[in-house]
């Protein structure tokens, strides 16, 4: 299950064969382990025989299973692709089986120990990237307990539970799937679905998610969902399906890879017969030289530049409730020239909160307070998306508490009253309104806001102006984008002057109002073809079309299965600077796969033309090839760690 063996198949990079079981087995390392104390055996030997004989059972100890899988994978490979496709383990075979051709035992056996050693040391290297999926691996849930129709509890296989059935968690359990709560009371730590470590307090009628681990309360819960239907089940989905989705860069690697090899041992042969030509060496100065040139051209750092570091990136998101669906998303997402953000729940908070309430100048405070306490009261009655937050803004006022009233929801009026002989009605304005309301409407209007209208026997004595705030998390995520160099635009269905107000409250550069949802597909077609790569933020349902039209949509989802679905990156919590912390992370990868690249690449150049001068031998270049595979993995490994900028983008 590893890259170490530098063919990049998908066979090896993605499964677990038997062709692989080697390499994490025990056999192979006290094989190996022997190995070593026979080469260190010989070096002390005097009689050449001896020596030799122990130096070749040092090669067949340390190396048969780099040489089995050299013969055994361009054999398979070759029969899959109808051509000969070799890899690198073949290199270093033949390497070694020249150097024993012209009695370099020592030098053979010293091929065959730091190659198979390093073999060991990045299998443990890539195993360290993957660590962490194979965590969220084992959080799946295996055990449910489930209520009988005679009341008794049973322990039966998570796999068991179908929808309909009722659970009961205690605490400390581990949720075994999807479902609502239909008794009792709890705190869940949901840090498995969302990456929100604080727990949630979860009480009758509220969803819980498979995974989740339940607090110290005791609940009943019908099951809503089969255990391979739940939000977790599909972000484990996601996760598996991104070590197979490989980027750009990764896919050319490994398509580069057999032809490179294959081009190595065309140039050495050729290499070895002109040499004598062309240096004046003799026939063995030129053989050797071509075995050294063999190892040192060997593509092991380069095939193994992308996939570790990719991997680790993924692992490092995941664990923060940041899943993306394959590694070509990730590396995509740090060429980003355009962030488009729906406006409504992303950008914004999502509902309306009362902003300004301007009551008659003349009114006396015991009148205000009266007439506070009347909008309450009829409000608690209203069924219209606003009166939660009026009903919420004056509930916090001192001194407000709904009266006993009857109020009425009519259709183009708004709700109206009737209490000691006065009517009282709430409602858009209609009409002309007084002088002293008209500056004030007109200028919250402009702001962008809703406004409603308090009136007494149709004479209006109050305003009251909404609006859906910013998400406090957005200016900051604005300005590191700009910051970034990267063109923000809000796309929304509300009117220009609303969208204007947020939009300049935020500092974005571009705002697109008036929007119906399925015309914010072709916003995103106009901004790729005017900037180049743009990425969608939004919630996943309405936004769908734009998400698939973007070059990467990035859904924000509380545990939503349609952001999921929808999205090619999820962010499993309403956090926008977890967008951000994603997009440092891409650019940060595409800086450490391209290092990884150079590197490999000066470190073949460097070593050819050290051979070349004479100042390279066998030992050597296999100490320099493997030292810079491993350099290589570490330098990918880094991405496991947390972002340095992680802490300031979540303040």
């Amino acid at each position: 299950m590893s890259t170490h063996s530098c063919n990049h198949s998908s066979q090896h990079a993605h499964s677990s064969g038997a062709a692989h079981q080697h390499a994490h087995g025990n056999a192979p390392l006290r094989n190996y382990l022997a190995g070593v104390v026979l080469f260190i055996v010989a070096l002390m030997v005097p009689q050449v025989l001896i020596k030799d004989l122990l130096y070749s059972g040092a090669i067949l100890l340390s190396g048969y299973h780099i040489i089995w899988e050299g013969i055994e994978d361009t054999v398979n490979d070759s029969r899959k692709s109808r051509k000969f496709r070799p890899n690198v383990h073949l290199l270093m075979t033949l390497a070694a089986f020249g150097s024993v051709l012209i009695g370099n035992f020592n030098e053979a056996a010293l091929l065959i120990l730091i190659f198979a050693g390093a073999h060991f040391l990045e299998d443990y290297a890539e195993g360290q990237s993957r660590k962490e999926i194979t965590n969220l691996l084992k959080l799946n849930p295996t055990e449910a307990r489930l209520v009988m129709a005679d009341g008794s509890i049973k322990q039966v296989p998570a796999e068991q539970v179908k929808k309909g059935d009722t659970l009961q968690v205690l605490p400390g359990d581990q949720i075994a799937t999807d479902g609502r709560i239909l008794s009792g009371i709890s705190s869940i730590n949901e840090a498995s679905i969302n990456g929100e470590s604080i727990p949630r307090e979860k009480t009758v009628g509220d969803e819980v998610f498979g995974s989740t681990i339940n607090g110290t309360g005791t609940f009943m819960m019908e099951v809503t969902k089969d255990s391979s239907e739940t939000v977790f089940a599909k972000i484990l989905s996601v996760v598996e399906s991104a070590q197979t989705n490989q980027s750009k860069t990764e896919t050319r690697i490994k398509k580069i890879e057999p032809i490179y090899v294959t081009t190595v041992l065309i140039l050495v042969p050729l290499f070895i017969l002109t040499a004598p030509f062309l240096f004046g060496w003799d026939w063995s100065t030129s053989f050797y030289r071509g075995l050294v040139m063999m190892i040192s051209a060997s593509p092991c750092a380069l095939a193994a530049s992308a996939v570790p570091a990719s991997l680790s990136a993924i692992s490092n998101l995941a664990k923060r409730g940041i899943l993306f669906k394959g590694s070509s998303y990730l590396a995509n997402m740090g060429q980003t020239k355009v962030a488009a953000f729906d406006k409504t729940g992303t950008l914004t908070m999502g509902k309306p909160q009362v902003t300004d309430v301007y009551f008659d100048e003349q009114a006396s405070e015991q009148q205000r307070q009266e007439w506070a306490s009347l909008i309450l009261a009829m409000e608690k009655q209203a069924n219209h998306p606003l009166a939660a937050a009026i009903v919420s803004h004056f509930e916090k006022q001192t001194g407000v508490q709904a009266i006993s009233l009857t109020a009425n929801n009519e259709i183009g009026s708004g709700l109206t009253t009737v209490v000691a002989g006065k009517a009282y009605r709430i409602g858009k304005p209609s009409g002309t309104l007084q002088s002293t309301f008209t500056k004030q409407k007109e200028s919250l209007e402009q702001a962008g806001k809703t406004v409603v209208l308090f009136s007494v026997d149709e004479q209006p004595v109050g305003l009251i102006a909404l609006m859906d705030l910013p998400n406090p998390q957005a200016k900051g995520v604005i300005d590191e984008l700009k910051q970034a160099g990267i063109r923000t635009v809000m796309i929304t269905g509300d009117s220009q002057a609303a969208g204007e107000a947020i939009g300049e409250q935020l500092g974005v550069d571009q705002v697109a109002a008036n929007v119906l949802p399925e015309n914010k597909a072709q916003i995103i077609q106009q901004l790729q073809q005017e900037f180049g790569q743009t990425v969608m933020v939004g919630d996943g349902i309405n936004d769908a079309p734009a998400l698939v039209q973007s070059d990467i949509g990035f859904a924000m989802g509380e545990g939503s299965d349609v952001a999921i679905e929808v999205g090619d990156a999820v962010i499993m919590k309403n956090d926008l600077t977890r967008f951000t912390y994603a997009l440092k992370t891409a650019k940060k990868l595409d800086r450490i796969i391209w290092q990884n690249i150079f590197f490999s690449m000066f470190i073949v150049a460097l070593l050819i033309v050290l051979n070349l001068l004479g100042k390279m031998n066998i030992g050597l270049g296999v100490f320099a090839h493997e030292g810079s595979t491993l350099l290589v993995l570490f330098n990918g490994l880094r991405m496991l760690a947390p972002l340095h900028q992680d802490k300031e983008s979540t303040k």
